[in-house]
């Protein structure tokens, strides 16, 4: 778990993110047993991540995500205060999965009903990350490479982008994101819903 800096309690995010997804599971009615179910996460995990005791993964998100019909920004957004038209770069949101290597920066301000959204994504060398399924099936996304390398598979094919590449894609199964360098690589997501 992450602390927050006085190192009294959980990330304030994660508390956010915690109490959010408790009240999507209730919104539907649903137990644990039975979000379990629905995302291959199991009860303990959920019940954690709803606590705030754990801080959930990128793949624990994104099956969540796929689960609630949200992206993962939209999600994030959700735990936000009010949205605005403009967010200063130290006011994006930062998100952070230190178990992959994967820091994720949140560049659009944060609106739940527009359908495009920039994320800017970093790997760490030798980080890999793969997800099972999109969190909205047929979701558009737009991957361009600002500094080093990064190996895309989608559909078992294995994509490989240096610094400049773009790849456009629609997804609809499993996804993964490697670094493919020496180097830590940086990259844009822009991300657009069906």
């Amino acid at each position: 778990m992450k602390q927050d800096v006085a190192g009294a309690g959980p990330d304030p995010v994660d508390a956010r993110l915690g109490g959010r997804l408790a009240e999507l599971r209730a919104e539907r009615g649903w137990s644990l047993g039975e979000l379990a179910e629905r995302s291959g996460v199991s009860r303990s995990t959920l019940s954690r991540a709803e606590r705030a005791e754990i801080s959930p993964t990128a793949s624990l998100l994104n099956r969540l995500c796929g689960v609630y019909g949200r992206t993962m920004s939209q999600l994030l957004s959700e735990v936000e205060a009010e949205p605005a038209q403009l967010v200063r770069a130290a006011g994006q949101q930062v998100w952070q999965d230190t178990a992959s290597g994967f820091v994720r920066r949140s560049v659009s301000p944060p609106h739940a009903g527009l359908r495009g959204e920039l994320v800017e994504g970093r790997l760490s060398a030798g980080a890999d990350i793969a997800y099972d399924r999109p969190p909205v099936p047929g979701l558009e996304q737009h991957i361009w490479v600002l500094e080093g390398a990064l190996a895309v598979t989608a559909r078992d094919v294995e994509h490989h982008l240096a610094t400049g590449d773009c790849l456009r894609l629609r997804v609809w199964g499993p996804t993964r994101f490697r670094c493919a360098g020496d180097e830590d690589v940086r990259y844009v997501l822009a991300v657009v819903l069906p």
